[in-house]
């Protein structure tokens, strides 16, 4: 199989992972990170105070804290997975590093959103405070995230972009050659 064969082939994998991995309304993101969310903050929970879990349900000193697919920010992690997946010319190694690596930044910064708003929850601000951090502090989290690993693993291709244009290359047609111009002195 040639070059230019082998990385056809590697840009419609990557796209079908995307559109695979995006298939029941991110399925297997929800499945493998809502357990992880609820344990990872019933952990942290249970050191500084007793916790119970039922479910997805963590009780906490007469407080009642469901963890809901919304506080697991599935669309957040997947929207990582595609700009990484999107992302051309990145040698396998890398994107699997890069994937983790955003995970985890994103895991770490998912979780601390979450223990922020735990002490606000019988305040009466809180559906305020919750708000702004569900629409514009995960947002930043996600634009902060991918720009960090862009900047660790030194990525110069645009998400979809680079692969649109390199599908273009592909199919554009080819231009005839231009006829050499004839030298006048030896006319």
């Amino acid at each position: 199989m040639n070059k230019q064969s082998k990385k056809i082939l590697e840009l419609f994998a990557r796209y079908f992972a995307i559109i695979l991995i995006g298939l029941g309304n991110i399925y297997i993101i929800y499945k493998l990170l809502t357990p992880l969310t609820i344990h990872i903050l019933n952990i942290i929970l249970s050191i500084f105070t007793k916790t119970t879990l039922v479910g997805n349900i963590i009780y906490l000193n007469g407080t009642l804290i469901e963890i809901v697919p919304a506080c697991v920010a599935g669309a957040a992690f997947y929207l990582l997975f595609l700009l990484i997946l999107s992302t051309a010319n990145i040698k396998p190694e890398i994107r699997i590093k890069m994937l983790l690596a955003s995970f985890a930044i994103f895991f770490a910064l998912n979780i601390s959103r979450i223990l922020i708003l735990i002490p606000m929850i019988n305040k009466p601000y809180f559906e305020t405070i919750h708000w702004i951090f569900w629409h514009f502090i995960s947002t930043i989290f996600v634009v902060a995230t991918w720009f960090a690993v862009v900047k660790i693993y030194k990525i110069k291709s645009v998400p979809i972009y680079s692969d649109l244009k390199y599908i273009r290359n592909l199919i554009k047609p080819i231009k005839k050659s231009k006829r050499p111009k004839r030298n006048k002195k030896y006319n």
